[in-house]
């Protein structure tokens, strides 16, 4: 696996912090700033979960992502929740689940959330053979193009990428990497794929987020407890002093449709 060395060359990737809209609900947690990521040639791999390295945070920062939707009431949920305090989110969708709800894409869309891909049908890649897991990738973001921009092309409007299952194979990320679509895993996650109520999922995700200090948040917005907690997890880590980090494709890319 061919790993990013976050060097000072390769900071470039990574464009000045932006100042987030200011959010009109007094007393929210809002969004702290915007963070413009462009995928460096060599590729992009974050997430210390899996990779080497990560996305260049400060100290109490957090990027919140969610994983497998959209899915309806609960990302709905969700949604209401991040609306409710002025905060931005990656969701790496699924292609089947947004073929089925392309409405609520839309709308998550629509909200200034960043639309990321996580394949079509959610196949775990390091178990099947090598074109069938790039041609399960390609239909996901071809899916999720024809929805939000209206067609699809060789690379995806926007070139974010996280792997099923956080299991890649050395093929398919050299594939991603040539064609610029930064792989992103998490610094931690809520295992919130466990049956668990939402008071211990709270309870999981704060003791990992205070022993961290910031970083890649992965959640599911495919799970009613997960909507459950989600509001109370903004309260806290407004509470805690924490700052919510919004990624954005660069401008300087045509959007992988060039």
């Amino acid at each position: 696996m061919r790993r990013l060395a976050l060097a000072l060359p390769l900071l470039a990737a990574f464009a000045a912090p932006a100042l987030a809209e200011t959010c009109p609900r007094a007393g929210a947690l809002g969004t702290a700033r915007v963070m413009e990521v462009a995928i460096p040639e060599g590729g992009l791999f974050v997430g210390t979960k899996s990779y080497r390295d990560t996305l260049p945070l400060a100290p109490m920062e957090v990027v919140l992502t969610f994983d497998d939707g959209p899915a309806g009431r609960t990302t709905d949920r969700v949604l209401a929740a991040l609306e409710a305090e002025c905060v931005k989110a990656t969701f790496f969708v699924v292609g089947r689940m947004a073929a089925a709800r392309p409405e609520q894409l839309r709308r998550i869309d629509a909200a200034g959330h960043t639309v990321g891909h996580h394949s079509m049908t959610h196949v775990i890649m390091n178990t099947v053979p090598h074109e069938r897991g790039r041609t399960d990738i390609e239909q996901g973001w071809e899916t999720v193009d024809r929805i939000l921009v209206g067609r699809a092309a060789a690379w995806p409007a926007t070139p974010f990428f996280r792997f099923p299952g956080f299991a890649p194979t050395r093929a398919l990320a050299s594939w991603l990497a040539d064609g610029r679509v930064g792989v992103f895993g998490a610094d931690f996650w809520g295992s919130d794929w466990t049956k668990i109520t939402s008071d211990a999922l709270l309870a999981q995700v704060l003791h990992r987020l205070e022993e961290r200090k910031g970083g890649i948040m992965l959640l599911h917005d495919i799970h009613a407890h997960t909507a459950d907690m989600v509001p109370r997890l903004l309260a806290e880590m407004k509470a805690r002093g924490y700052r919510v980090v919004h990624i954005v494709p660069a401008k300087t890319r045509a959007a992988g449709l060039d």
